[in-house]
């Protein structure tokens, strides 16, 4: 396991205004920092405590680093620090610390490992629990790596068959009229997980 690390950063030159652009409204960009590196972020002025695995808090002290220099040009949005994420190699940079513990399922096709921390917390989390939540963006391999899992389970016997449950709409929201019977209905809803299991069994 991954130590735990405390360190506190400062960012220069101190501009309460390019702070509270980096933080976001309610310090939304720095939440979505945390869920991401899966570390905890604390600030006061232009310092800056980062408390979680050793690598991801050297590797967020970076990103804030980055993301404040960003601040000197740009007003930051929601979408844009979700960009920068994307597209800064956060993976790269971790493995270069040396420091992501490995976490991977196996199936009769081959093996399937996470890619970076969030993934590998979160097959961590399937793993060591009855019950887990990955809530995130499309295309980030939530429903695949929970597929995966399902079917390690599945083959290592440790259940006896695999239920498939979607949510067609969100919560709040209304299906309203969908033609045809109840697989037509359902199936382009499912349709992830079948992939998912036609790939792996």
């Amino acid at each position: 396991m991954s130590n735990i690390d405390s360190v506190t950063i400062a960012l220069t030159p101190e501009d309460n205004q390019r702070l509270a652009n980096l933080c976001g409204q309610f310090d939304e960009h720095l939440r979505q920092i945390e869920r991401r590196m899966g570390v905890e972020i604390n600030n006061r002025g232009a310092n800056f405590n980062l408390i979680g695995p050793a690598a991801a808090v050297t590797t967020t002290g970076e990103l804030l680093r980055d993301l404040y220099r960003q601040t000197e040009v740009e007003v930051l949005a929601p979408s844009a620090v979700h960009l920068f994420l994307q597209e800064s190699g956060l993976d790269e940079r971790l493995e270069k610390q040396g420091d992501i513990e490995e976490v991977s399922v196996r199936t009769r096709r081959g093996l399937i490992r996470a890619r970076g921390p969030t993934q590998a917390e979160y097959m961590h989390n399937i793993k060591t629990h009855d019950l887990a939540f990955g809530i995130g963006p499309a295309g980030t391999g939530k429903t695949y790596l929970a597929v995966a899992s399902a079917v390690e389970a599945l083959e290592n016997d440790e259940v006896r068959r695999l239920v498939l449950v979607r949510p067609a709409v969100e919560a709040g929201e209304r299906l309203g009229f969908l033609p045809g019977d109840l697989a037509q209905k359902i199936d382009p809803y499912l349709r992830p997980m079948y992939d998912a299991l036609y790939e792996m069994l």
